[in-house]
């Protein structure tokens, strides 16, 4: 087991150095001017000289690219020139909602994509299997902004009409405010995200729980006369839940690099919100620093994804 983690993390550090190399030629080494580029079209000469010396960019190509390694490294992402604060304090702001959004929204899609793929695949062409077929690819083929846009409209412009102010329009409520309007602010996003992911974790456990309740293993115990729910929970859903895994991990890290429409719905001051302005305004240091802890989520999660597929998995072998 440990040889094979150390043979993911070391991939996954070749996957991060490639993407270091890559963000540095982009934003570094493409540009004629880098320090105008990344200062904004507003800097002035001052503020440009400062970019200049900081970053150190008269000296050779090769020592700029290692000390921006080394400063990334040291959780030194750059300077944000438009606001005057480093890019860590901007991302610092921004992950706590979105890590609360990415983590709500997985726990609702995994108990229900999960459960109703398992209810889907043991009564088969029943009107249970089909109703849930039929929810899955409803909620699978609508976009993310309109389903909050329904959201925003039934559950809180018509409630709040009704008298019923349960659900606010936007925005995001610190923990430091209460778990209660915590969750309060984020009930809507939250089913916004977990209702569209739902229908693909609905569809892949029934595909894969279909094929398991047909292999010879599942025959065999059920033939010893284990009860059915038993056959079902260790047999059935343990091995049907590794493609389960491997699409969570997938999902669940990208979601936590940025969840760009579902934060700009809700006005979300998360990391999908904060790239979608950076980029308007041109803010290249923030762009940097976003692309970069995103792909280190992304890694991580697909670092995790392997280790829980091995885990569930016994034919993998982890030597």
């Amino acid at each position: 087991m440990l040889r094979f983690l150390v043979r993911r993390i070391a991939l996954g550090m070749v996957v991060l150095w490639l993407i270091t190399l890559l963000v540095f030629l982009l934003f570094f080494v493409a540009p004629n001017d880098v320090a105008r580029t990344l200062a904004g079209r507003q800097a002035t000469p001052d503020v440009i000289a400062s970019v200049n010396e900081r970053l150190g960019l008269s000296q050779p190509v090769w020592k700029q690219y290692v000390d921006f390694v080394g400063n990334a490294l040291h959780g030194n992402l750059g300077y944000d020139y438009y606001h005057q604060v480093p890019v860590t304090t901007i991302i610092a702001q921004a992950v706590p909602v979105t890590v609360s959004l990415a983590v709500g929204a997985a726990v609702i899609w995994l108990l229900l994509g999960v459960s109703s793929g398992v209810l889907s695949a043991v009564r088969p062409r029943t009107v249970a299997d089909r109703t849930v077929t039929v929810l899955a690819l409803l909620f699978y083929s609508m976009p993310s902004f309109l389903l909050g846009v329904l959201l925003l409209y039934f559950l809180y412009f018509q409630l709040t009409l009704a008298g019923f102010p349960i659900f606010p329009a936007g925005g995001y409520a610190p923990l430091s405010d209460g778990v209660l309007q915590w969750a309060r602010h984020l009930i809507l996003p939250w089913l916004s995200l977990a209702l569209l992911s739902a229908a693909v974790y609905t569809r892949l456990m029934r595909g894969s729980m279909l094929d398991v309740l047909g292999e010879d293993y599942v025959r065999t115990a059920r033939s010893k006369g284990i009860r059915e729910r038993r056959v079902i929970a260790l047999h059935g859903v343990r091995s049907a839940l590794t493609p389960v895994v491997t699409q969570f991990g997938i999902d669940l890290g990208t979601l936590i690099g940025g969840v760009v429409v579902t934060e700009t719905v809700f006005s979300l001051p998360g990391l999908g919100k904060t790239a979608i302005d950076a980029i308007t305004q041109q803010d290249l240091p923030v762009i940097i620093g976003i692309v970069l802890f995103a792909a280190v989520a992304v890694v991580v999660a697909n670092i995790l994804v392997d280790v829980g597929y091995a885990l569930l998995d016994p034919r993998v072998r982890l030597h």
